[in-house]
């Protein structure tokens, strides 16, 4: 065999090698096709996160999103208010005090900030239920539909105990969110919450309910009679969300998103909604009267659990009574100090937050069965309940004007004009009580509480019925005159 030969017989035996391995390969691996793109590559084995490609895929009974979703979006609009806010540069009151009456230099007491959040229409006819803190001291409110139509809005009425506010645009047919009943809402059942989170409309969220009668000290640590008995959830809330819808997955309204916890202001993984049937009711008082009918039981109470409570308690749920308001309607049902209430209506109450919700859902003249133990028997009474003023008459918003043996009224177009001011409560009559110890005389403007101006005698009312603690007063005499006086209240 000479030279030639055996490098073509080399070169044969090769490319016979590798037609052999390629067809093996082939044999064994007939999925395989060097002639796809990687297109094809990619989509023959890559699969979107909970994507299915078929026309006729159901979503397994009971979570379905899109259902609730359609529902509600159209039913929840874009508040932006346009708010007064006072400029503090003073270090105390007393300072600004001296600056107004001795030539101190002056500068601007108020600027105008906008704040956004949402809303829910809960009538056809252009009812729209948020919460307080979105329209809480706003001189314009602005109302955006899903569909971008614009409207100027009115306030009807508000409650900071509740932080519940109604309003109303001026327009028909209007796609509106339905109530539900947030008594049958369960620990772990899905919710959507729809609102406008840093001003994106139209956004949903999906969580499960997490707790319910919840309380964060966000109300009742600033206001005397705040009802905090949140449904606490982890879907998903940002501001711009509060006032927003919590739904159920029939698209039923089950609580308005208020607040949520957090140590950087953006969402940390707990929100919370004042539930439905509070929201229910505060908003037809709101509706009807313009002011809430608020129904108190008149006891101090706190949990069972409160380590402060004497050890033989030997209870799990329930509220210790701590105290009772004289003639109150806890009292005159016979209820004592020391007793323990566990249910209202038949419904058990775990905790002080319980109470509070099931008690503030009825109205001034109401009777309401409470069950107690005392001295380890459980007995029941019947309670009829009364209103702030310890009586069972329904208060209008334009009648309450009497506290604590002051009377107040409107301020006259006259006397706005005359001292340059917006608006007050005037003090009319000045009888024996904290009122006449701080020194108030009759003819005196109060025009501001804790830097929050007044507009009208039935505000001043509503703002003072939420405080505790020491308030600072701020106002005018008919001369012109300006005065600052402190005054406590419980």
């Amino acid at each position: 065999m000479n030279k030639k030969q055996f490098i073509l017989g080399v070169l044969l035996a090769s490319l016979l090698s590798a037609s052999l391995v390629v067809g093996g390969f082939i044999y064994f691996n007939p999925t395989q096709n060097s002639n796809k793109s990687f297109d094809e590559i990619q989509g023959s084995n890559a699969k979107f996160s909970s994507y299915v490609n078929t026309d006729d895929y159901n979503v397994p009974e009971g979570i379905n999103f899109i259902y609730a979703a359609e529902k509600v979006t159209k039913g929840v609009v874009h508040i932006k208010a346009e708010v007064k806010q006072n400029v503090q540069r003073s270090r105390s009151p007393f300072e600004e005090f001296f600056r107004e009456y001795h030539g101190g230099s002056t500068y601007p007491k108020e600027r105008q900030a906008q704040s956004s959040g949402s809303g829910v229409i809960i009538s056809p006819d252009g009812y729209i239920v948020t919460n307080n803190h979105v329209v809480e001291n706003a001189s314009k409110i602005e109302v955006v539909l899903w569909d971008n139509r614009e409207y100027s809005a009115d306030v009807i009425g508000t409650d900071p105990n509740s932080d519940v506010a109604l309003i109303k645009i001026d327009e028909n047919d209007l796609n509106f969110v339905e109530f539900g009943n947030s008594d049958n809402t369960q620990i772990g059942e899905w919710v959507l919450a729809v609102g406008n989170p840093f001003n994106l409309t139209s956004t949903v969220t999906a969580g499960i309910v997490s707790a319910k009668a919840r309380s964060i000290n966000i109300l009742s640590g600033r206001n005397r009679y705040g009802v905090e008995s949140f449904i606490q959830t982890d879907a998903a809330v940002n501001p711009g969300n509060s006032g927003g819808a919590l739904v159920n997955l029939k698209g039923e309204l089950i609580g308005v998103n208020t607040a949520i916890a957090t140590p950087t202001g953006s969402y940390a993984g707990y929100s919370f909604a004042v539930p439905s049937t509070l929201v229910e009711k505060v908003v037809n008082d709101l509706k009807e009267y313009g002011i809430v009918q608020r129904a108190i039981l008149g006891v101090s109470i706190v949990d069972v659990n409160d380590p402060r409570l004497p050890e033989d308690i030997n209870l799990n749920n329930g509220v210790y009574v701590s105290g009772l308001t004289p003639g109150s309607a806890a009292e005159e049902a016979g209820i004592q100090k020391g007793d323990v209430i566990v249910e209202i209506e038949g419904t058990e109450v775990k905790n002080v937050a319980e109470l509070q919700e099931l008690v503030a859902r009825n109205s001034p003249g109401d009777k309401i069965s409470v069950t107690y133990i005392r001295e380890g028997k459980e007995q029941t009474v019947n309670a009829t309940l009364k209103n702030l003023q310890n009586s069972m008459e329904i208060v209008k918003a334009d009648e309450a004007k009497i506290l604590d043996g002051a009377t107040f009224q409107d301020v006259s177009e006259e006397d706005m004009e005359a001292l340059n001011i917006d608006g007050g409560a005037k003090v009319v009559d000045v009888q024996k009580g904290k009122w006449q110890e701080i020194g108030l005389k009759e003819g005196f403007i109060i025009t501001a509480i804790d830097k929050v101006n007044i507009a009208n005698a039935a505000e001043l009312i509503r703002v003072l019925q939420t405080k505790r603690g020491g308030v600072l007063i701020e106002g005018v005499y008919p001369d012109g005159t300006k005065a600052y006086f402190g005054m406590g209240v419980q």
